[in-house]
């Protein structure tokens, strides 16, 4: 199955070991030797409505996810999901 970036973009994660909707694939973290996708990146929810910022984004490994819909992602990450701290974009 081929799939690009773009697409994964619109699709939403939800984790199946607790329902937890995580929320909407913002990157993708790739092996460059080898082109392998290595994990996903979901930014954090806000934090005060959004005045404060996100919390640190999360990262799911490959080997977590266990299906890729037309529209959702489902992803088995019984804390298995890395949180990674956000690199600030001007104006954020």
């Amino acid at each position: 199955m081929r799939c690009r970036l773009a697409d994964l973009r619109s699709r939403e994660v939800i984790n199946i070991h607790d329902g937890f909707r995580m929320g909407y694939v913002y990157d993708a973290v790739f092996n460059l030797t080898t082109g392998q996708m290595l994990a996903i990146v979901v930014p954090g929810p806000y934090r005060l409505f959004g005045l404060l910022g996100r919390e640190d984004d999360y990262v799911i490994p490959w080997e977590c996810i266990r299906k890729i819909g037309d529209d959702i992602i489902l992803v088995d990450a019984e804390g298995k999901y890395f949180r990674e701290k956000r690199n600030k974009k001007p104006g954020e």
